[in-house]
């Protein structure tokens, strides 16, 4: 219960908190990144890391995939080829990542950005389909309707048709079990378009440009580093993506006119 105050009105109310617990990936039986997350879709979330950090080309070669509560957390075992888990960094709990923190445990300068790769020719999408899916995305965002503190990762249709939302305290959390749900059910994610109920930082550039992810529709604001990546790959980065307008950073071509609301 909490004390809720508004104006003169202050009232004795039950409040719903979202949950923020550390989630270990475990791949092959060794440890390899500790973040904190919102412990929901957890499945997804292992095998969308595992995609958009290049860790397995594509979700055919992650097998088994368990998931196994602990008293201070979770941990998902991945089980991928044996030449995947060799290259990843040695040793235990090689990286760790806080809910809102891209960079969490990169030991070198040189790790810490990466370049992503060219996205392909994608879809045009009509500015009224942007807008059915920013219209229709608050209806399956239930954690946070009830919270207020977790983003959302959509993927829609070029049409506007939103098809798979998954939400998080993190917003590359939530962009990795989008990731990781489109790659089980069998979407192509180049075939539609990304929305983000967050900023678009340089990590989600990166991570929807390994997707195969060619428009990415931000509600916030974008960073400096996150257009850069993006026009570099050819990645069509909209932002402050309303329901009445939006701003156009890069690939504006794929942007077809038309349909804004007044």
């Amino acid at each position: 219960m909490v004390d809720r105050v508004h104006g003169e009105r202050r009232e004795r109310v039950r409040d719903a908190l979202a949950a923020e617990v550390p989630v270990a990936l475990l791949f092959n039986g060794i440890e390899h990144v500790v973040m904190m997350a919102t412990p929901c879709d957890l499945e997804d979330l292992a095998r969308g890391f595992a995609l958009s950090e290049g860790i397995v080309a594509t979700v055919a070669e992650i097998g088994a995939v368990a998931v196994t509560e602990r008293l201070t957390g979770f941990e998902v075992a991945l089980a991928v080829p044996a030449a995947r888990a060799a290259a990843l960094p040695a040793g235990a709990r090689a990286l760790e990542a806080r809910s809102g923190c891209g960079l969490c445990g990169v030991r070198t300068l040189e790790d810490a950005i990466r370049q992503p790769p060219a996205v392909g020719a994608g879809p045009r999408i009509e500015e009224r389909a942007l807008h059915r899916a920013l219209a229709a995305i608050g209806a399956q965002q239930a954690i946070n309707r009830a919270s207020g503190a977790t983003h959302a990762a959509g993927w829609a249709h070029a049409d506007g048709e939103i098809v798979c939302v998954r939400e998080d305290v993190g917003r590359h959390n939530a962009l990795d079990k989008l990731i990781g749900a489109l790659a089980v059910r069998g979407f192509d994610p180049a075939t539609g378009f990304l929305l983000l109920t967050s900023r678009a930082s340089y990590e989600m550039v990166v991570k929807a440009a390994m997707a195969g992810i060619s428009v990415m529709a931000a509600m916030s604001a974008p960073t400096a580093l996150a257009v850069s990546l993006a026009q570099s790959a050819g990645l069509t980065l909209i932002a402050f993506a309303r329901r009445d307008g939006h701003v156009i950073y890069t690939r504006p071509e794929r942007l077809v006119a038309g349909g804004v609301p007044a």
